[in-house]
């Protein structure tokens, strides 16, 4: 397994798929695996290096690392940009891509220039060249392989996400006497924090004691920190920066409800499913694969991407105690074992190098 960070080092959604799926098939006796991302390794995987540094040499490096493959090696990379191609001594070897998101079209909704969007397209493109089996954690994402990047149906495979069902846990006590709503995102431009920030004061007019809290760090924190203080409930809006899983766990029993505004490119949502295993209902948009994590949970709790408004009623509601109960939000996570999802990724594997 090739990837782009560990999660110990970068949290984000990829990261914390790339070494739960790891784990999870480090620990089947019927399969001998290495990754390798940069960063701090968890446990058996192998650092790249630091994350920083030019982007250049990162490459460099990724591409020259051959460790691990052998004649009975499948190459399996989850990040484009890193990560040798599937050759070994003898030649070509069986590959695997995780198309977690459109690289390019994330560049350009941060941002980027558009000739930096086209050149991570044409890498994402070319690094594809290689690839038996495309692994994808929705059928949103199966869509956009299809059209965007030309790939046929027949070699993609839809493998939903796992949770760590044994760090996620429903404590005996879980929620805080005071309403909360609690948003776990990267702090980017596609992630409807801003909608959200927009929502919020017809929330909290609904509930004068609820509080908002932001976890995540990016490079919109300034400005969403600055849209927060000019709103008019900006005294019940607090952002906490990175926190660690412990932190996270007790924050997720604390709240009420937690919300998922993306309003472009959203893979899954497995931050939706983290939530639902502390008993935690998540409000999330219809972006994306974001519907398919709560899929069979309630359908109440999807709401139009970028639309302030149904996010503030249905926030509003939820406070009001509008949601499904932490039993029902953990039996849905625990649909989504990793134990399963490894089963499926090794049938995978032995088909690709069958």
């Amino acid at each position: 397994m090739t990837g782009a960070e560990w999660f110990a080092t970068t949290p984000g959604g990829l990261n914390r798929y790339f070494t739960d799926l790891f784990q999870s098939l480090q620990a089947r006796p019927d399969t001998r695996v290495s990754a390798s991302a940069f960063g701090n390794a968890a446990a058996g995987g192998h650092s790249w290096g630091p994350s920083s540094g030019s982007t250049v040499a990162r490459v460099w490096t990724s591409l020259r690392d051959d460790r691990g493959l052998s004649s009975s090696t499948v190459v399996d990379r989850h990040f484009s940009l890193f990560g040798r191609p599937a050759l070994g001594r003898r030649g070509r070897l069986p590959s695997v891509a995780h198309f977690h998101g459109p690289w390019a079209a994330e560049s350009a909704a941060s941002g980027e220039s558009p000739a930096a969007v086209r050149a991570k397209y044409w890498v994402e493109r070319l690094r594809f060249l290689d690839i038996d089996r495309f692994v994808v954690l929705s059928e949103h994402s199966a869509r956009l392989l299809r059209t965007d990047y030309g790939v046929d149906a027949d070699r993609i495979r839809v493998i939903a996400p796992g949770v760590d069902l044994a760090r996620f846990t429903v404590p005996a006590q879980r929620r805080s006497d005071r309403p909360t709503v609690l948003c776990v995102r990267r702090l980017e431009n596609r992630m409807g924090i801003d909608r959200l920030i927009a929502a919020w004061p017809a929330v909290a007019s609904a509930h004068p004691d609820a509080r908002l809290l932001v976890v995540g760090e990016g490079t919109q924190e300034s400005a969403l920190r600055a849209l927060a203080a000019s709103s008019p409930a900006s005294s019940s809006i607090e952002f906490l920066g990175r926190v660690d899983d412990a932190r996270l766990r007790s924050l997720y029993a604390a709240a009420t409800v937690s919300v998922v505004p993306t309003v472009a490119l959203e893979g899954f949502g497995l931050i939706a499913l983290e939530s639902c295993a502390v008993g935690c209902p998540p409000v999330v948009t219809d972006c994306g694969g974001l519907p398919d994590a709560v899929a069979g949970l309630d359908p109440s709790l999807i709401v139009p991407a970028g639309d302030s408004d149904a996010l503030a009623a249905r926030l509003t509601t939820a406070l009001g105690g509008v949601v499904p109960g932490a039993e029902a939000c953990r039996a849905h996570a625990e649909r989504f074992s990793w134990d399963s999802a490894a089963a499926e990724h090794v049938e995978l594997y032995r088909e690709v190098a069958s």
